[in-house]
């Protein structure tokens, strides 16, 4: 084929193109980002366009780039990549003092442009600590290619979607104590397993007990073994995000096929979807396509299925399918252990009565733990001081009289029984007297308000409870106050007394 028969097909190529972003997106959003876009050439299977600003350009690589290039993938097979460059208006011919800053500008703009690979910005793609995909093109040692970073076609979208995994939160990196065992060896389990061992695995536990750590150790650990297996990681507020996003895009076949074509499906805070009955139901069936395809799915909570509010049963069963893994609240033992590990890992010198000091007055949880000993340490380094007790209690004084102020359920129980003048015993008791029971219940909404303890737990400081009794207690409570102000008023004052 002749240069000028190429030429054309590609012209016409992207007039299709053009007409089919015009009726998808309407004519308004048309006019105002992708009108400017001119195709500049077809190379080596890439697509190079132009744009006038580099402000139009990000908007047009956030917004349009994924859709650009599945339709130049649709009008061509060997399309890979798609490159957006900034490529100003022509002007009127300079003036011939004005020569040579006209060059300068001409080789800055040739430095600015952004090369996408289905759809992802230059600026963005390196910074995905957790691209599952490999790169190919050209490439320097630090895996840049001479223009901008390039993706394997197949796999780009899922880089796109997947967020980026920390380095960090590695199986070398955590530190295994009785309140996690059970949680580590399953988590190690699926990842060194071909096939799904139990399916799903659902870990959950309070904020900052090492979830996400584990999440991220797993794809971690699959991707060094078998790097061709395909993941995608995410939170289930960014599923949500896709799932709509393919719904105004009128494009809930290429979500589907993403999301059902993987070898690990990984999410994160599920207890977000609740109340979402759209989302809910999408995620209802590509979890079900996935188990039927024996492809491993992995879910975090900060509660059990069972306890997941607004989530459906149907939703509830299936996720208690496979093994259910509760991470406890942390053991000083195991702070303890955590802090000599990061201590480690830093590199500096801790006394171990700071680090012991640390792992008693820090209990709330790990992200905490590990936050006071960098604060300390960027202390030390900055300024120039060695680390002792003493600055450790003046640099974390905030943080510690938090800690100092953190109220236990029994406290609860003890403000609660005085202001309403009931015994002690009545919070533990059976008596449902409404003058008895409604108290109990104050001090179950307080306990799951101002405490990190779970819904079982909390149920067992009260006479063994079943933790359906403290979601009751917890609705009833918040109903009251929304219909009684007084009730509302005696309520949030107790609260203020307690965390006074």
């Amino acid at each position: 084929m002749g240069r000028e028969q190429e030429t054309a097909r590609v012209t016409e190529q992207w007039a299709r193109i053009r007409g089919r972003l015009r009726t998808e997106v309407g004519e308004a959003a048309f006019r105002s980002w992708l009108k400017p876009l001119t195709l500049v050439s077809e190379t080596r299977n890439v697509v190079r366009m132009s744009v006038p600003t580099r402000f139009m350009r990000d908007w047009v690589a956030d917004n349009y780039a994924d859709r650009i290039h599945a339709l130049w993938s649709d009008e061509s097979d060997s399309i890979r990549s798609v490159e957006i460059v900034v490529q100003p208006p022509p002007r009127p011919s300079p003036k011939p003092d004005s020569e040579s800053r006209l060059a300068e500008k001409e080789a800055d703009q040739r430095g600015m442009s952004a090369q996408l690979s289905d759809g992802r910005k230059s600026n963005g793609a390196d910074r995905d600590g957790g691209d599952l995909a490999m790169r190919n093109g050209s490439k320097d040692s630090s895996g840049r290619s001479d223009s901008g970073l390039y993706v394997e076609a197949g796999r780009a979208a899922d880089r796109d979607i997947s967020a980026p995994l920390d380095p960090r939160f590695t199986f070398d990196n955590f530190v295994v104590g009785k309140p996690n065992e059970l949680a580590y060896a399953a988590a190690r389990r699926v990842a060194e397993a071909g096939n799904a061992p139990f399916n799903p695995l659902f870990l959950y536990g309070g904020v900052g007990l090492g979830k996400t750590h584990l999440m991220h150790a797993i794809a971690w650990q699959i991707r060094m073994q078998t790097p061709e297996r395909k993941i995608i990681y995410l939170s289930a507020e960014k599923f949500m995000y896709q799932f709509v996003k393919a719904l105004r895009t009128k494009d809930t076949m290429s979500f589907k096929e993403q999301f059902r074509s993987v070898d690990i499906l990984m999410i994160d805070d599920v207890q977000f979807i609740g109340g979402r009955e759209a989302t809910q139901e999408e995620f209802f069936h590509t979890f079900n396509a996935l188990v039927d395809q024996n492809r491993q799915v992995v879910v975090s909570a900060d509660k059990s299925p069972s306890d997941l509010e607004g989530v459906e049963e149907r939703m509830r069963s299936r996720l208690g399918w496979g093994l259910v893994a509760d991470i406890h609240p942390t053991t000083y033992e195991l702070r303890l252990g955590i802090l000599q590990s990061k201590s480690e890992q830093l590199d500096v010198e801790i006394p171990p009565k700071v680090l012991e000091f640390l792992a008693h007055k820090i209990t709330s949880n790990i992200r905490e733990l590990e936050g006071a000993l960098n604060r300390i340490v960027a202390h030390a380094t900055l300024v120039g001081r060695s680390v002792t007790l003493e600055t450790t209690q003046e640099v974390l004084h905030d943080l510690l009289r938090a800690n100092d102020r953190r109220v236990t359920i029994e406290e609860i129980q003890k403000r609660v029984a005085e202001h309403y003048n009931v015994r002690i015993a009545d919070m533990h008791s059976a008596r449902r007297a409404r003058a008895v029971a409604r108290p109990r219940q104050v001090a179950m909404y307080l306990s799951k308000h101002l405490t990190s303890r779970s819904l079982p737990e909390i149920g067992r400081k009260f006479g063994g409870r079943d933790h359906t009794t403290v979601m009751h207690a917890v609705r009833k409570i918040d109903e009251l106050k929304s219909t009684d102000s007084s009730f509302a008023e005696d309520v949030e004052l107790l609260r203020r007394m307690l965390e006074g």
